[in-house]
């Protein structure tokens, strides 16, 4: 079973009176059980559009999505997906550890339940010591691992992360990079999206390279720099 199911998806977005923009355009993805999927494009290729039609945010023109074989639609498979937006919302009065509470009261989880589990992430992200302080005094590195542990705390099968290093600096960047390799030791699946060739290549086992909306490439990330390299050539011209 494919842990992520996307069947000719489409999605076009109207720019004035006349004018179309194509989004996406007849996507079809396989992502399987236990591997850190890279969806890499540079920007505006459509990538972010995807993410948020699988998340339920906007929804496709034509085609069908299926999370963990289920309807992307169904709470139960909503149940099991964490997710990482681009540009995440944080509520800056809240300490760190209220706001994995918070998170996980939306999942339906008991206080009982969060107990354990709130500071467990917290350590898990390298927050436990802040775990206290409210979230204005966080700087963007830390907001981000929050923002991961928050995907966490349901225990999803499957994390869907959109652009998690976009604005970190290199510190940063491979802190949340180990991080990402160590779900990959809890079996979990990741698909994750950049626009940053080599952050795919250092942790996803395939790679599906998006331009312009239609998919140019599915493969090993060892394999996709020249068609990479050539496509960012068209697009420039």
């Amino acid at each position: 079973m494919s842990v992520i199911t996307l069947n000719n998806i489409s999605k076009t977005y109207k720019r004035g009176l006349k004018q179309k923009i194509v989004a996406v355009k007849k996507l079809n993805l396989r992502v399987e059980y236990g591997e850190i999927f890279g969806f890499v494009g540079p920007n505006g290729a459509g990538k972010s559009t995807t993410i948020k039609i699988m998340m339920g945010l906007i929804f496709p023109d034509a085609g069908e999505v299926q999370l963990l074989g289920m309807p992307y639609t169904q709470p139960a498979a909503r149940r099991k997906v964490g997710f990482v937006p681009e540009q995440p919302v944080l509520y800056d009065h809240l300490s760190g550890e209220e706001f994995l509470y918070f998170a996980g009261a939306l999942y339906g989880l008991s206080p009982k339940e969060l107990k354990n589990r709130v500071w467990q992430l917290m350590e898990l992200v390298g927050l436990k010591e802040a775990g206290k302080r409210r979230l204005r005094s966080y700087s963007k590195g830390m907001q981000q691992r929050l923002v991961i542990a928050q995907a966490l705390i349901a225990d999803p099968e499957l994390i869907v992360m959109d652009e998690p290093l976009s604005g970190l600096d290199p510190v940063a960047r491979m802190e949340i990079m180990d991080l990402i390799k160590s779900l990959r030791e809890q079996k979990k699946t990741i698909f994750f999206s950049s626009h940053i060739l080599h952050d795919v290549e250092m942790v996803c086992d395939r790679v599906a390279l998006l331009v312009k909306g239609e998919l140019r490439f599915l493969g090993t990330p060892h394999s996709i720099e020249e068609t990479f390299r050539r496509e960012l050539q068209e697009c420039a011209s």
